[in-house]
């Protein structure tokens, strides 16, 4: 497996998703939920390109292994979850380069929730359809 002592780690959220990242040195594989690969946990090609975005910005693709545990959520989420830690994982492991990342906007947290729904409405927003008689 790898070393027993990660480079850096780093969590990342995304609506109800979060990523909890440790970077080793390696060739860069994903170990993702205990052994799931990159390709086997995400099949989708758009969210692997998203998910390697941070190492493409700094130019380290193939340098660390990323170990990760992701939890809550769905694909959409935990891939922008895991997005959000590996940058944060990689300014922990070299400040120099978080002005990158930043210009790129890969370590801004994305806040968007769902709203909660509301009693009397039928949705967080939606009222019940009025009915004059």
């Amino acid at each position: 497996m790898a070393a027993t002592q990660p480079l850096a780690q780093a969590t990342g959220r995304r609506k109800t998703s979060v990523a909890r990242v440790r970077l080793y040195p390696g060739e860069g594989r994903f170990v993702l939920n205990g052994g799931r690969s990159l390709d086997d946990y995400f099949p989708e090609r758009a969210y692997r390109i998203r998910i390697l975005e941070p190492f493409q910005v700094v130019g380290l693709q193939g340098r660390y292994d990323v170990h990760a545990k992701l939890e809550g959520g769905g694909l959409t989420g935990q891939a922008d979850a895991l997005r959000l830690g590996i940058a944060r994982a990689l300014v922990a492991l070299d400040p120099d380069l978080r002005p990158a990342l930043k210009r790129e906007g890969l370590l801004t947290r994305d806040a968007r929730v769902v709203e909660r729904k509301k009693y009397g409405l039928r949705k967080a927003r939606r009222a019940p359809q009025y009915t004059k008689r």
